[in-house]
């Protein structure tokens, strides 16, 4: 599909030419995003490409910049994250989601820590045998760390590429078309500073609606800017929503201002993290037996309203739960009281936050 620099490609009469990587250089050089964890003028730190790219991961660049710069205060090497207590960890990455990243990140910077000299590896198949690290996040560190030729596909990257070579096949099924298109532009020199130009087009001007074509570099060289469909671009399949599930969540405080909470199994959806104590979340949920799970006798009163959450595979309604009991009271087995003030200092996950929120316990 691509030629050679200065051959043109044909699109119903008109003359597309090929992609330039040059150009998006040029224009990189120029129009880049300063971003906290890019190098400027100087050598690349990989523990900043690597943090970065984790917190990153179904993440806007807007929702990362304060953890990013909030992690590196706290632990500026991956020796000091290393050494860090897990449960610290996730406390701070409270908030950013998908907790499994988060014990991933730290089961990584152990790994290089005690079995790589508290060096990473320079070569993508060395980085994906660390813990947490896929084919695209090893492919951009390779590429912006160590600025090997690398082939990094992220979302943005690969809306660009379906776009510039009118990649008709349907996401996921794309993605080999996708990575073999992008394969052919990826320079010798410069792989890394061209991986964060794609980026940075995809995220400025090739977006996913009302892209700014007339000031893209590639204006020239895209097959379905002419047709005017750029919108329709990359092509995805229909999404399955997955099905509603329920459950209550029990919001407990003695009178002396603690509230009850527990960490969740290490394994499985929000592993670890802190959480006030709740049913299962299921299809068939029984309200009219709710208070069979309870963690303790109490006067509880159901808050009106549901709190409404969106997991990647499917949405959850949960119902709260309120009472108030003696300042005496011991927690049950596998729970802890923390004062209320400390909350904001525990690992809650999203849908934590919004349910002590709706209880009344943290300011909306």
């Amino acid at each position: 599909m691509r030629l050679a620099g200065g051959a043109v490609r044909k699109q119903r009469g008109a003359q597309i030419r090929a992609p330039e990587p040059k150009a998006l250089l040029a224009w990189y050089d120029k129009h880049h995003r300063r971003l906290p964890w890019r190098a400027e003028g100087v050598t690349a730190d990989p523990y900043h490409v690597w943090l970065s790219e984790i917190m990153l991961q179904q993440t806007t660049v807007k929702a990362v910049v304060p953890y990013y710069i909030g992690f590196l205060k706290r632990w500026p090497t991956v020796r000091k994250l290393a050494d860090a207590p897990l449960d610290d960890v996730l406390k701070a990455w409270a908030g950013l989601g998908y907790y499994a990243r988060a014990r991933n990140l730290h089961a990584c910077a152990k790994t290089v820590a005690d079995n790589h000299s508290g060096v990473f590896p320079d070569q993508e198949n060395g980085l994906r045998g660390l813990p947490g690290i896929g084919a695209y996040t090893a492919a951009a560190i390779a590429a912006i760390a160590f600025d090997r030729r690398a082939v990094a596909i992220d979302g943005n990257i690969e809306r660009v590429i379906a776009r510039l070579f009118a990649v008709e096949a349907e996401l996921p099924a794309a993605k080999v078309e996708i990575k073999r298109h992008a394969e052919t532009l990826v320079p010798q020199k410069r792989p890394g500073d061209f991986t964060q130009a794609m980026m940075d087009l995809g995220a400025t001007i090739c977006t996913p609606k009302k892209p700014a074509c007339g000031i893209c570099p590639w204006m020239n060289s895209c097959m379905v800017r002419e047709r005017g469909d750029q919108e329709t671009f990359p092509r995805k399949a229909p999404k399955v929503e997955g099905k509603l599930r329920r459950g209550a969540s029990f919001v407990v405080t003695r009178t002396d201002g603690h509230v009850l909470v527990r960490s969740r199994p290490e394994k499985g959806l929000l592993g670890g993290m802190t959480e006030v104590p709740s049913t299962a979340w299921s299809h068939d949920f029984d309200e009219d037996r709710v208070i069979d799970h309870a963690p303790l006798k109490a006067k509880w009163k159901r808050v009106p309203g549901v709190v409404e959450h969106g997991f990647t595979h499917f949405p959850l309604q949960q119902s709260v739960y309120v009472a108030s009991v003696p300042a005496k009271t011991k927690a049950p087995a596998g729970m802890r009281w923390v004062a209320r003030e400390g909350l904001h200092g525990e690992a809650l996950p999203n849908v934590m936050r919004k349910i002590v929120i709706h209880a009344g316990l943290l300011p909306r």
